[in-house]
């Protein structure tokens, strides 16, 4: 079958192709396929546009309990299966599980492009090192493929963050630090012996090589790139992590989750006013909007905070929004990236959601 979800679809004709394909029993999951009995409104008729989608109700609480296999789409041919199960960090609570085939290597592509625009280093420049989590978390297959993308090795050094949160919230700090000890012990290993130029890590582990000056000096001498996601990072910690610490390395950042994917840092226009650190979705596949916390259905003003609601259409999953635990600052699209921008991504203060143990991750 022919994948209906090709690059010149404009932003509606996308909803509208995304309704076909998800609630037809042809090519629909058995998920949505059952769910669309149960809405007010038939979404192949009644769904044309991404304002349409709000009569969508939140489902990605029912993704904790339901069966994977439920998720598959029928549509997708059983000759190129590849689905692989991930699950979401688990936060504020139990994971939620996704499936995934193919979709996201598209936006994997566009990130790499983006990665290109800041000056990362590409093919022929070195391998890369993935500090974080591998499965059953998505983010150690988007940087193997991200690394493969740009034809170079990636090593991984894994790490269980749900691990390390349950340390953190009983207080166990002294077992955090060593738990991290052994991440880097791992980490310098590598970097020692293999041509590494290119290194994903998040805040606290970067914070943590920062304090152990053998392997800050590895990593200022060999590292020409740095991408960093998976914990909110303050733009006084940044600055001082670009600037001071690593200033030979072109430092970017991710934002995005298991849900919607990845949100690069937005490369700065020189001649144009340019925020700090400002990631932008891969739109129109990926969207994220920031809304007023006791009314998800109205966004915030350009300059505002409001919470993460977010949308992901693609072949493989139909989200169509659900609210995250991250609170951002809403930005203008510059000349070069015509998406709306988010900044200074934080957790959602406490008073409107469970409490919030980043750890390492």
């Amino acid at each position: 079958m022919t994948d209906p979800f090709h690059a010149n679809l404009s932003a509606d004709e996308l909803v509208q192709t995304a309704m076909e394909w998800h609630f037809s029993p042809e090519t629909g999951s058995p998920f949505w396929v059952k769910r669309a009995a149960a809405l007010s409104f038939d979404p192949r008729n009644d769904i044309r546009t991404w304002a349409d989608l709000a009569l969508f109700p939140d489902v990605s609480e029912e993704w904790r309990d339901v069966s994977v296999d439920e998720l598959v789409p029928a549509g997708i041919d059983r000759s190129i299966w590849d689905f692989q199960v991930f699950d979401s960090g688990g936060t504020t609570g139990r994971p939620k599980r996704i499936v995934e085939s193919r979709s996201r290597r598209q936006g994997v592509q566009w990130v790499s492009k983006v990665l290109d625009d800041h000056g990362i280093p590409g093919e022929g420049s070195g391998h890369w090192l993935h500090i974080g989590p591998t499965g059953p978390h998505i983010v150690g297959r988007s940087i193997g493929l991200l690394a493969q993308q740009r034809q170079t090795f990636c090593h991984y050094i894994d790490f269980d963050p749900r691990w390390v949160k349950r340390l953190a919230k009983q207080g166990q700090t002294e077992d955090v630090v060593r738990y991290v000890r052994h991440i880097l012990d791992q980490a310098q290993d590598i970097l020692r012996t293999q041509p590494v130029s290119v290194v994903f890590a998040t805040p606290p582990v970067l914070e943590a090589i920062a304090a152990h000056d053998d392997l800050l000096d590895q990593v200022q001498q060999q590292v020409r790139g740095i991408i960093w996601a998976g914990t909110s990072i303050g733009p006084e910690t940044l600055h001082t992590l670009e600037a001071e610490l690593f200033p030979d390395a072109v430092m970017v950042g991710l934002y995005g989750n298991t849900m919607m994917g990845i949100a690069p840092q937005r490369p700065k226009v020189p001649g144009e006013e340019n925020e700090g650190c400002v990631f932008i979705p891969y739109e129109p596949y990926s969207r994220v909007r920031l809304v007023n916390p006791e009314d998800p259905t109205r966004q915030v003003a350009y300059g505002e905070r409001g919470q993460a609601r977010i949308s992901l259409l693609s072949r493989d999953l139909l989200l169509p929004w659900t609210l995250e635990r991250d609170y951002a600052l809403r930005i203008r699209p510059n000349s070069s990236y015509p998406q709306d921008g988010v900044a200074d991504v934080r957790p959602l203060p406490s008073g409107t959601a469970p409490s919030v143990v980043e750890g390492v991750y």
